[in-house]
């Protein structure tokens, strides 16, 4: 098995930085200074190079990290394999799985929390990024599974379909537009709107939607634009006297929307939605805590 010192070399590999190295390990870093010597020592090769402020990993070093990384995998399945042979509830492990911001706020809590209780010998640790910042976490090695919003075309990952959000249009309830809960395209453009930040996968299925009728953010009557869902939300609750209309996933406003704090409106034609994935790093799809986790989760919402 591997000892500290590999995972001290884990880790400085993977932040590129003593410091950060020995912040995220609770020790000094006259510490992790002295663990790496030590390897270097056992080993007869540099590691690390140091570039002006910086370090970087040398071809010996690299080579350790891959190594380093297939051992970590084998135990951990090795692990699982043991600790499953009477029952898959009895699994024991770490499980690292990181969330873009819906995912993580609306969607994963009761999945995780049903999770935890079923296995109980499972430690989860959750990352709350957006979509991009989670792939390249999953492609660092920093988490074992992903959630994120959206295919790209990375070979190293394998996706798996995990579920589908709507994005509505809601507003106070005191609007006069809840009155009839239904407005025409030329008639949203008009009307006040709270939209995300750029870079928003909420703001960027809105976007691709509106644009097959022809219609860009340009077109629209933009009152103020908000970091984060949980931002947004709030302040359609809170206008009450103007009635801006924001875009929001249904999943992060359904209670709301049941205790009428807020109404929807419908907007004819247009309908916005967007597909959620499991990724996982190409070979460890088969992986026994990540297979676990995926199949409870697509159970938990089908």
């Amino acid at each position: 098995m591997l000892s500290f010192k590999h995972e001290v070399f884990l880790e400085v590999s993977t932040t590129l930085s003593f410091s950060k190295a020995a912040e995220a390990l609770f020790i000094t870093q006259p510490a992790v200074s002295r663990h790496i010597k030590s390897l270097e020592e056992f080993y007869k090769v540099s590691l690390f190079e140091r570039k002006g402020s910086t370090i970087q990993l040398t071809s010996a070093g690299n080579i350790l990290r891959n190594y380093i990384l297939k051992g970590q995998a084998i135990k951990k399945q090795l692990d699982f394999e043991i600790s499953t042979q009477a029952n898959e509830f009895n699994a024991r492990g770490k499980l690292s799985v990181g969330a873009s911001t819906t995912v993580a706020l609306y969607i994963l809590p009761p999945v995780l929390a049903a999770f935890r209780y079923a296995f109980d010998h499972v430690d989860i640790s959750l990352m709350n990024r957006n979509s991009e910042n989670i792939l390249k976490a999953l492609i660092d090695h920093k988490i074992d599974l992903g959630i994120v919003e959206g295919k790209t075309r990375i070979s190293s990952v394998h996706y798996d379909h995990f579920i589908t959000d709507e994005v509505v249009l809601v507003c106070s309830p005191m609007s006069e537009l809840a009155r009839n809960q239904k407005i025409t395209l030329n008639e949203l453009k008009g009307l006040p709107l709270a939209l995300r930040e750029r870079g928003s996968g909420t703001l960027a299925v809105v976007q691709q939607a509106l644009n097959r009728h022809n219609i860009s953010l340009a077109d629209l009557n933009v009152h103020i634009r908000l970091g984060g869902t949980e931002a947004l939300k709030n302040f359609i609750l809170a206008d009450k006297l103007k009635g801006t209309l924001g875009f929001l996933p249904m999943k992060s406003v359904a209670r709301q929307l049941n205790n009428g704090e807020l109404t929807r409106i419908l907007v004819e034609n247009l309908t916005v939605s967007r597909d959620f994935y499991f990724i996982q790093r190409h070979g460890s799809e088969d992986e026994g805590l990540n297979k676990a986790f995926v199949r409870f989760a697509l159970n938990h919402y089908n």
